[in-house]
């Protein structure tokens, strides 16, 4: 078994993915079986899969796997979480920043865990808006806090490579539940994740 077998187990059909992805080579004009190219399918064929590994992970259970009883009720921000994603409508990338907060109702999980639910919803095709309730959703369900809020901040390659290539333009979007339904509380959010100072 080589290092990067065992750093990356792939998932099922993957010869089958890189003969499809040898196909569109030769459907693009260019020959799969020239030299710099041989390889190709079955290295796009493993990037696929590993930029769509949040298929096979369940974010409920890694929020429960790190949950502890906590009297605490004020408000927990993880921000700049970094993420990449692939847009559904064009499977170009869209990067950028998650902010999540979310204020306990009894039961903390570990910040870590935060992140991580990104990084599974990031890691299917998605648009930005469904992400973005997905994530939410996810930490209202398992946590059950007295609210949730989630923004994100994203740059959009299908916008920036193709169609109206528009090189600097930012696309938000926030969702949000609970207590975060009060203007007061969401604009105390967004001071802070705006906030550069540690």
């Amino acid at each position: 078994m080589s290092q990067e077998t065992e750093m990356q187990p792939y998932r099922e059909g993957l010869d089958a993915l890189a003969k499809h992805y040898k196909e569109i080579l030769t459907l693009l004009g260019e020959d799969p079986e020239r030299e710099g190219l041989l390889k190709t399918p079955m290295r796009v064929a493993k990037a696929m899969q590993t930029l769509t590994r949040g298929y096979e992970m369940n974010a409920h259970k890694v929020l429960t796997d790190a949950l502890f009883k906590e009297d605490y009720s004020q408000m927990v921000i993880v921000k700049d979480i970094d993420f990449f994603s692939l847009c559904e409508h064009h499977m170009l990338p869209f990067y950028g920043k998650a902010h999540v907060a979310y204020i306990p109702n009894g039961y903390i999980t570990g910040l870590s865990k935060i992140a991580r639910v990104v990084d599974i919803f990031a890691h299917r095709l998605q648009v930005q808006e469904r992400m973005t309730q997905q994530i939410k959703d996810c930490i209202q369900d398992t946590l059950k806090p007295l609210g949730v809020m989630v923004v994100i901040e994203a740059r959009h390659m299908c916008m920036q490579m193709r169609g109206i290539e528009k090189q600097n333009s930012i696309t938000t979007t926030s969702d949000f539940s609970g207590a975060f339904n009060q203007a007061k509380t969401r604009q105390e959010f967004m001071n802070l994740i705006h906030n550069n100072q540690i």
